[in-house]
């Protein structure tokens, strides 16, 4: 579970940075990274390595999160204003 949840998380980040289906993947993949690891890092049993690389995913899958809406709304902005100029 702790690496399904870092590798959602690390292609959430690179996602980012690629064009145009890029945000939207980065989106899906955040969510999934983010929500494995709250049901991972919330097991009582698991070893404490793996909790850590839960938390772990979770911070970086919520960064990929913000990066991917953030891309996603500059888009929307600079549309609308090529919009208002014409």
């Amino acid at each position: 579970m702790p690496r399904a949840a870092l590798a959602l998380a690390v292609v959430a980040l690179v996602a980012t940075a690629l064009a145009t289906p890029g945000p939207f993947v980065a989106l899906g993949a955040a969510i999934g990274a983010i929500g494995f690891g709250v049901i991972g890092y919330t097991r009582r049993d698991a070893l404490g390595v793996h909790r850590l690389m839960n938390a772990a995913a979770i911070a970086l899958g919520a960064i990929g999160l913000v990066l991917g809406a953030l891309r996603i709304v500059l888009a929307l902005a600079a549309v609308a204003h090529l919009e208002r100029m014409l």
